[in-house]
């Protein structure tokens, strides 16, 4: 299989990124799952696009951002989060999928603390300034 010079790019980014992922040790039980993004900055999301993280027991974290799969590392200490580094793959979709990917990620990388609304089965990512960031429903 012959491979173009972007996607053997890609596949090799990919690939140096996964060598350099570390996750954390133990996640709260509370936070392993599959999440469906609920609200972005506290904007709703476009209906029936897979905004999803699944975070794995040892802090690894995949999912897809509406049209690509991303794929990474988590950091927990009590309630401090920190998503990242974080690699996805790169196909172009219809603009506000697009554009809902990029906030997704985005909000991500600037959550820095975490909590669970148990009454909602939410997961709430919270930014440095205190701003919610992130609704997630569990799945």
């Amino acid at each position: 299989m012959k491979l173009s010079r972007r996607r053997f790019m890609g596949f090799a980014m990919m690939t140096l990124a996964s060598a350099d992922m570390s996750f954390a040790g133990a996640v709260p039980a509370a936070l392993v799952g599959r999440w469906h993004a609920e609200s972005i900055r506290r904007r709703g999301v476009v209906a029936n696009i897979p905004t999803v993280i699944d975070i794995a027991a040892d802090g690894k974290v995949t999912g897809s951002g509406g049209c690509n799969r991303i794929s990474g590392g988590m950091t927990i200490e009590e309630a401090r989060i920190s998503f990242g580094p974080l690699i996805s793959t790169e196909m172009a979709c219809a603009p506000a999928i697009m554009n809902q990917e990029r906030d997704f990620l985005s909000a991500l990388g600037d959550a820095r603390l975490w909590r669970i609304d148990e009454q909602r089965d939410r997961l709430i990512l919270v930014d440095a300034h205190g701003r919610t960031v992130l609704r997630l429903l569990r799945m």
